[in-house]
């Protein structure tokens, strides 16, 4: 086996020379001019393709055949285009656009590929993955060592973590980060995917292909086409790392190895990354009552009320587990969660330690919950106290009411509006004024809720617009249409 492939280019070149039949050396004439005790025919096979592969002379002549020639391959021609390719404005630039197709195919996560810098990559509670660029490699740490690896790398990963620009995060564990393993192997694939795609366009435009064989050519597009296929392999294999933030290690970070990857599986890169996070039970698609009942804050035990946005923020900062999207999984879960009764929803916190609004084993309007610091989840047991009725029903006899029946106002005269009188002990607010379109969608869910606390809630609308006159009736039909979609037909005229 000493010297096998300086032994099979001999014999390549004898039988290119001469040869039995014709000049080409077939695989059987091979092992039956190298057989020996020691040599096996697998290891002369091997040792012939690979010749093959690498060499600018030797080409293959039909299914098993070899043969020698003064006139080079098109390998020849594929690798000094390689060493002609520009590195900033062919090879970099392919690379990216690579990386970011593969991750871009089926992706379940927003992306963000190649940042120069922290303030490139939002503060969003959305998980959002990370792409770094192909130049930047990640070292793994040595087992055994205080070495956590990756040097200038894992610095800057864990500051961009923290902070963006320089703002701190308010959701440092939504980003996951993903870098590429160390080596040359993805950038080599590339220069040469490259460089069969410059032979082949040189062919088709007949610049090129007058002194190669038939058979070269006939290959050239299934070369090119597995020089692609190569190269998007290694972005699977290459990159392996994820990085998220994990405040039980030292510097904030917690590395996973997703081992070695191919494109030809079903799986999307975006999938593998959060496959690996479920394996690992770092992110989760829902969440359970019992799961926050069980990571309740301590100091939020005594008071029993936690608020939404320290509740959603606990999600984002790597406290509790991460979702694929906490603002819908969490507003889902806890109005399933008041509606069951596990826990209760309050609003508008008063001195004495009381809510203006609570809500209980009652349906509860997703719009209620809203992440902010005024809105509180409540553990069953407070939601039932504020719940209950503040003074307790007498279990006696039942006296009829002596209180005389209140007088009906008078009717209204003409030209008046009617006004509904207020009920003994109740207070009528009647709110109106101007304004600013840009706000009106947040009066659903922040003014609406609190309003909709009291009884006899009424509301109308009073909208003014000036138009061209030649879009009038087109304007008003779309108007009325909008309304009879909306069921509001008939509830509101134009003027």
């Amino acid at each position: 086996m000493r010297n096998i492939h300086r032994r099979v280019a001999t014999t390549i070149l004898f039988e290119s020379s001469g040869g039995q039949i014709d000049k080409v050396a077939h695989l059987p004439e091979l092992r039956f001019a190298l057989g020996e005790p020691e040599v096996d025919t697998t290891s002369v096979d091997t040792a012939a393709f690979s010749l093959e592969d690498k060499s600018y002379f030797i080409r293959r002549v039909g299914s098993d055949g070899f043969k020698i020639s003064h006139q080079a391959t098109m390998k020849k021609v594929v690798s000094d285009r390689r060493a002609s390719l520009d590195e900033e404005t062919e090879i970099k630039p392919a690379m990216r656009l690579l990386i970011q197709k593969e991750f871009d195919r089926g992706a379940s996560l927003p992306l963000v590929c190649f940042p120069s810098d922290g303030a490139s990559v939002q503060d969003t509670p959305k998980l959002t993955l990370v792409v770094i660029e192909p130049e930047s490699e990640w070292t793994p740490a040595c087992a055994g060592t205080a070495d956590r690896g990756s040097g200038p790398l894992r610095f800057q990963i864990a500051e961009w973590t923290k902070q963006r620009g320089k703002s701190p995060r308010l959701y440092p564990g939504s980003l996951v980060w993903c870098i590429r393993k160390p080596g040359r192997d993805f950038r080599e694939k590339v220069e040469l995917w490259l460089a069969w795609k410059r032979v082949a366009k040189e062919i088709a435009e007949g610049t090129l292909g007058g002194d190669f064989d038939r058979s070269d050519r006939a290959e050239l597009q299934a070369k090119v086409s597995d020089a692609e296929e190569a190269a998007k392999d290694e972005v699977w294999g290459g990159y392996r790392f994820v990085v998220i933030a994990d405040q039980q290690e030292p510097d904030g970070l917690k590395t996973i190895d997703l081992g070695a990857g191919h494109s030809s599986g079903s799986e999307t890169l975006c999938g593998r990354v959060v496959t690996a996070l479920k394996s690992q039970a770092l992110l989760n698609e829902s969440v359970g009552a019992g799961y926050i009942e069980r990571n309740w804050p301590p100091a939020l035990k005594d008071s029993g009320a936690w608020p939404l946005s320290s509740l959603r923020q606990s999600f984002l900062n790597g406290s509790l587990t991460r979702l694929l999207d906490p603002d819908t999984i969490l507003r889902s879960k806890i109005v399933e969660f008041v509606s069951r009764g596990d826990f209760g929803l309050a609003s508008g916190r008063r001195a004495d330690g009381g809510y203006d609004r609570v809500l209980f084993k009652e349906f509860t309007d997703p719009a209620d919950v809203t992440f902010e610091s005024g809105v509180f989840l409540l553990l069953k047991a407070k939601a039932i106290g504020f719940k209950a009725p503040s003074e307790p029903v007498s279990s006696g006899s039942i006296e009829p009411d002596s209180t005389p029946e209140p007088v009906p106002p008078p009717e209204p005269g003409p030209g008046s509006e009617p006004e509904t009188a207020p009920v003994p002990g109740t207070k009528v607010f009647r709110i109106h004024g101007d304004i600013p379109p840009e706000i009106w969608n947040r009066l659903g869910t922040r003014f609406l809720p609190k309003l909709r606390s009291g009884t006899d809630l009424k509301i109308g609308i009073d909208f003014s617009v000036t138009i061209d006159r030649q879009l009038e009736r087109t304007f008003e039909a779309d108007l009325k249409q909008i309304l009879e979609d909306l069921g509001l037909s008939g509830c509101v005229q134009f003027e």
